[in-house]
């Protein structure tokens, strides 16, 4: 009994290891400064440099923000999940309330402003350049720019990762979707039932490709957080008759 106890606590150590589990836990609170873009209707978040395309359809709607260049980090941060505050302002709605948001677009530098006059997303400044109905969340909109607090919480998101699909059956091009805890994703691979894992390669913000012949295939994934470093398994994702323009759901997500 002994013998068969040790043997099952060694493949759960196994597993833990191979995997890389990391519960992603929220990061101190820091001091920043956030804007918005757009108007009320948010349309101009739609697309943007993560990939997510519409963002009402894709689950994210409103709550979403464009990062400076440091913060957004080669697109790497795409869909990290950041709580926000306004702090220190006439401006902030009364009762300071926070409001959670997700990484779905670029704040571009502009060089031709100060870092602390206009150009507020140059680097080294950290900075969210929110949505204008998130922006309204937090303060009275005619303020502009408000210093805030904010840190990074865990992404609550319902069901599986998604997976949305274009290229050709030679060249898959994956925008990777609705991914838990961290919110981020560092390194994917791809498996067809007629092959092994294939390593693919960030085209930009949150989509991986990989140039293979996969048409007529069903389709695994295997996905690393860059935050945590945990790495998870999505079986059976696309059918054999898979078609680009379609995105499909797994049932596993980081936590």
């Amino acid at each position: 009994m002994a013998s068969k106890f040790l043997m099952l606590w060694f493949v759960v150590l196994c597993m833990v290891i191979l995997r890389g589990e990391s519960v992603f836990q929220p990061t101190p609170w820091k001091l920043a400064h956030a804007t918005f873009y757009g108007d009320d209707s948010a349309s101009a978040t739609m697309g943007g440099a993560c990939g997510y395309g519409n963002l009402f359809s894709n689950g994210y709607g409103t709550n979403t923000a464009a990062l400076s260049t440091v913060l957004f980090n080669n697109g790497y941060a795409c869909g990290r999940c950041y709580q926000v505050m306004c702090v220190n302002s006439k401006w902030c709605t009364s009762g300071s309330p926070s409001i959670t948001i997700t990484a779905t677009n670029l704040c571009p530098p502009n060089w031709y402003q100060d870092t602390n006059a206009g150009g507020w997303c140059n680097p080294p400044r950290e900075h969210l350049d929110l949505s204008k109905p998130a922006f309204q969340r937090l303060a009275v909109y005619t303020a502009g720019i408000i210093p805030i607090n904010y840190r990074r919480v865990p992404c609550q998101r319902s069901g599986g990762i998604r997976f949305s699909f274009q290229g050709n059956p030679y060249w898959l091009l994956v925008y990777v979707m609705n991914v838990g805890g961290a919110g981020d994703v560092c390194q994917m691979w791809v498996k067809g039932s007629q092959t092994n894992w294939i390593s693919m390669s960030q085209n930009w913000g949150a989509s991986y490709q990989v140039f293979s012949k996969l048409g007529g295939q069903a389709l695994c994934f295997k996905l690393k957080s860059y935050t945590t470093g945990e790495i998870i398994i999505a079986y059976n994702v696309a059918p054999s008759n898979w078609q680009v323009g379609s995105t499909y759901q797994s049932t596993v997500n980081f936590h």
